[in-house]
């Protein structure tokens, strides 16, 4: 049973302070398309959602409505994204959210993808060491401070800073920024060199007591770990898992807010602290489709958030409200400076091929992707072809920017992969690769989402149970129609970030003779330019008697 919440004096001067934030923008500085740029209105309905300058019109028209305001940004604001953004090492984001005035950052994994020397050089300004300054002549860094309170280097010491704090009204107002314990696996094996990551409970508990010591009352976390929920509007609360759920009914009383990241959709959730107080616990849609917005209430006196006098709700980003000027010009900047590479047409298609899982845990997309892969690394002895989902960050859609309908850019083809991975054909017997197939199927201890399917390329087929037991799953497994011997060695092609065994996929470790076969994206746009027009393909490569 909750422990009642002390009584407190409280006092009748106090200092009302908006707090918003967006998460997982992940470079759309332009509004995202397909799936990725729909959301939920309160009665259920789709509406087109997102883009750079939509969202920096809402924050402009939410800071408006309050005296005073801060705004944070949850992580993964940058990385691999559209060609817009990442043709500029993330530079152009990074303006952006200077314009709109962000007070702090969180770290989230994406923002490592470049490595830790990088995200430090984007931090603190300067020219690409490789590429120099692309966007502008100069580039001066990011005017907000970015936090990982949990993350830091081989000798111990603090790889970021783990707070900020704002004075509102001579009030402080601290924020604290956590990444995932397992970000790790998440980030390339040779751009986590030297970082470890911590457990963020630990980390939270830790940096709002040091807060607390030098008398920063009013806490925010930045928690770049979230829930996945059911269907519903911006503020209903239907999670189907509870990872950050269990760390915010858990994380010191000290804490007031905590606001998540890394899912897609949105939630607005009230939880009990240790203590029995209330506390918000939110997060917006992916994509900058949607802001959250928490008002509190300070005392003067005891500098402590008035829990009682909380309230939250988050705003759809539509895209029916004038533009924001200055990052409207931004936008159309980096727009204009990709556009000769972007707008290059590779191919067609006949119909829209989505990431939409079938039963079995397939995707059109993910198929065609797993074929583009196998493709380009015969040349290097593949013999079948895997990919992760987690790889694949767009759809290709016929209704799309591209002049004529089923047309595809390269945009769209490098914005469905935009992580720059190698990709590599390992060596593995039958018996590693049935392992490893068997490590799509987690303990429940990981929670709900306790399965994760490899795209196959359509010449490896195989049938699941989801009744097997654990470690026994996977049956029938065959290459080219011919049952695949243990024994035997195979060439399989995945891409470097499974190859290092990201995903928890640790059986790919386990490969040998190791050979680079390209770039994925070129892969892909080799395959769509070979063989267009293409149509979906058939989510037939993996058979189940018991899914559903």
């Amino acid at each position: 049973m909750l422990a009642p919440t002390p009584a407190v004096a409280q006092s009748t001067d106090t200092v009302d302070v908006r707090l918003l934030a967006f998460n997982d923008f992940r470079g759309n500085l332009t509004p995202p398309d397909g799936s990725s740029g729909v959301i939920e209105q309160v009665d259920g309905s789709p509406v087109p959602a997102g883009g750079a300058t939509y969202l920096a019109a809402y924050v402009g028209q939410l800071r408006s409505q309050a005296t005073n305001s801060l705004l944070y940004s949850v992580g993964d604001s940058w990385g691999p994204s559209a060609l817009e953004s990442s043709l500029f090492h993330g530079e152009p984001v990074v303006e952006m959210l200077n314009s709109i005035g962000v007070n702090a950052s969180g770290i989230g994994n994406l923002e490592l993808d470049g490595g830790f020397s990088e995200l430090q050089r984007l931090q603190r300004g300067g020219c690409h060491p490789v590429d120099g300054c692309t966007f502008d002549t100069t580039y001066d860094g990011a005017s907000f401070p970015m936090l990982a309170a949990n993350l830091t280097l081989a000798n111990g010491s603090p790889a970021t800073l783990p707070f900020n704090v704002d004075f509102v009204e001579g009030i402080p107002v601290g924020v604290i920024g956590v990444l995932p314990r397992d970000a790790g696996q998440f980030i390339a094996a040779d751009r986590a060199t030297g970082l470890t990551f911590g457990d963020e409970l630990t980390a939270i508990d830790r940096t709002a007591d040091l807060l607390d010591f030098f008398g920063v009352k009013a806490i925010t976390v930045l928690l770049h770990k979230g829930d996945e929920s059911g269907p519903g509007g911006p503020d209903t609360c239907n999670l189907t898992t509870s990872a950050a759920r269990t760390i915010a009914e858990k994380a010191s009383p000290k804490v007031d807010v905590i606001f998540t990241a890394a899912g897609n959709r949105q939630y607005n959730c009230t939880v009990a602290d240790p203590m029995g107080a209330p506390r918000a616990f939110m997060q917006g849609a992916s994509n900058g489709r949607g802001v959250s917005v928490v008002d509190i209430n300070i005392d003067r006196d005891s500098r402590d958030v008035l829990r009682d006098r909380t309230s939250s709700f988050n705003q759809i980003v539509t895209r029916d409200i004038t533009p924001d000027p200055t990052v409207s010009a931004l936008v159309d900047r980096a727009t204009e400076k990709a556009s000769a590479i972007t707008s290059r047409q590779i191919g067609q298609i006949t119909a829209d091929i989505v990431r939409d899982e079938s039963r079995t845990g397939e995707s059109p997309l993910g198929n065609l992707v797993a074929d583009s892969h196998l493709a380009a690394s015969r040349s290097a002895g593949a013999d079948v072809a895997l990919t992760n989902a987690g790889g694949l960050r767009g759809d290709l859609n016929v209704i799309s920017t591209s002049p004529v309908p089923g047309s595809v850019s390269f945009g769209e083809i490098f914005a469905v992969q935009p992580f720059g991975n190698q990709l590599q054909v390992l060596t593995m017997t039958g018996a590693q690769l049935d392992s490893v197939l068997e490590q799509q199927f987690r303990p429940p201890a990981d929670g709900p989402a306790a399965r994760e399917i490899l795209a196959p390329s359509a010449n490896l087929r195989y049938r699941i149970s989801n009744s097997a037991p654990l470690g026994a799953k996977v049956s029938g497994l065959t290459i080219d129609g011919i049952p695949v011997d243990p024994a035997a060695a195979y060439r399989v092609a995945v891409n470097q970030y499974l190859a290092d065994g990201g995903d928890n996929f640790a059986g790919f470790t386990t490969g040998t003779d190791r050979t680079d076969a390209g770039k994925d994206v070129d892969a892909l746009v080799d395959y769509v330019t070979a063989n267009s027009p293409i149509e979906p393909p058939a989510t037939d490569r993996i058979a189940c008697g018991d899914c559903y």
